[in-house]
């Protein structure tokens, strides 16, 4: 049996070992990285921390296995961040300035973004304020998970009052483009997401549709 629950501190772990298995698309991204902490300092560990409320985690019978993490406010998400957590990783990994961007490697690349976090563009975030991230291993895909966490975390947002939320995946990641398009998630078509290959979409609560 599969259980959707609320994050707990002793499973900041488990979501940093899933956002290294799950991470840059790889199928052994740990392979890539010195550090095994860097996808999880960017990607999941700052919402465990900033904002456990919307936080949810899948465990079965093993253990942890999938989150869904996020924010109902992108923006004062993104200013807490700069002021509670990136400062202590800047000073722990470096800025690669001095290093030509071609030779970098996946940690400079990722610790090139702790330096330099990515802004959300206030043409989403005005329509679609809260963002997410979700990531499942592999023994729990296709079994209804992703769904479930869905479920939980917008119910949640959307009780706190937020009228949309909003999201980025690679176009090349055709599965998951098609679980968020069959959810009920829409591209949105303001602009390219800074990455290239990425693209920005969103869905819209109740109270807003």
């Amino acid at each position: 049996m599969i259980e959707i629950r609320p994050f707990r501190a002793d499973d900041l772990d488990a979501l940093y070992r899933i956002a290294l298995a799950t991470g840059d698309g790889a199928a052994d991204a740990a392979a890539l990285y010195r550090d095994p902490k860097m996808i999880g300092h960017i990607y999941a560990a700052p919402y465990a921390v900033l904002c456990p409320e919307t936080v949810f985690v899948a465990r079965d019978a093993t253990g942890v296995a999938g989150y869904i993490v996020g924010a109902a406010d992108t923006l004062v998400f993104e200013k807490r961040s700069e002021a509670e957590w990136w400062s202590a990783l800047r000073a722990a990994y470096p800025d690669p300035v001095d290093v030509p961007r071609t030779d970098w490697t996946p940690d400079q690349r990722r610790a090139h973004m702790i330096h330099h976090p990515r802004r959300t563009p206030t043409e989403i975030t005005d329509a679609y304020p809260s963002h997410l991230h979700i990531n499942l291993l592999p023994r729990l895909r296709g079994q209804g998970v992703g769904q479930a966490l869905m479920d939980r975390w917008l119910a949640a947002v959307w009780q706190i009052g937020s009228t949309g939320a909003h999201l980025a995946v690679g176009r090349a990641n055709t599965r998951a483009v098609r679980f968020y398009l069959a959810y009920g998630f829409r591209e949105l078509t303001w602009s390219p997401h800074p990455i290239m290959g990425a693209a920005w979409f969103g869905i819209a609560s109740r109270r807003r549709a």
